[in-house]
């Protein structure tokens, strides 16, 4: 090989890893600004806070669940968040499963334990617009967790 086509070569091999090193260092922020959405959505409803589930929802969005009759029940997010009143704790642990996004859309999944009652699973629509990530859409199911013998 010539020398010239060696200097390309190792021009380009130094380009292409600035690229890779640009888009793990952006997908990580993204992934950081994701998880701040959810835990305004987990933190808020845990610890009585409305203006963090204020933050982290779409105005518009809605939540969805089927109910034990086997009916699909939708919950207006306007009406779920005044239903958490200021400072009003709850018993509710919640943590991130998982989170996947592409660009400006994101799907993440979360658990919440309400101990000695029920186990709810969270799956998230998110979007990112305006410079933010909003979750727009809420699924969820649960399943009763046994209560502890005394």
């Amino acid at each position: 090989m010539t020398r010239s086509i060696k200097i390309g070569l190792i021009g380009l091999a130094i380009l292409f890893g600035f690229k890779v090193n640009a888009q793990t260092e952006n997908s990580k922020s993204e992934i950081e600004q994701i998880t701040v959405t959810l835990m305004d959505y987990i933190e808020g409803t845990a610890n009585g806070e409305p203006d963090r589930l204020k933050r982290a929802f779409h105005p518009d969005f809605n939540l969805y669940t089927v109910t034990i009759e086997d009916s699909l029940r939708i919950r207006i997010g306007e009406k779920h968040i005044t239903n958490v009143k200021e400072g009003d704790k709850s018993n509710r642990i919640g943590r991130i499963i998982s989170i996947d996004y592409e660009k400006d859309a994101a799907i993440a999944k979360a658990e919440i334990l309400i101990p000695n009652w029920r186990l709810f699973t969270d799956y998230f629509l998110l979007l990112k617009y305006e410079g933010s990530w909003k979750i727009v859409h809420k699924s969820y199911t649960w399943r009763e967790i046994p209560k502890k013998k005394e």
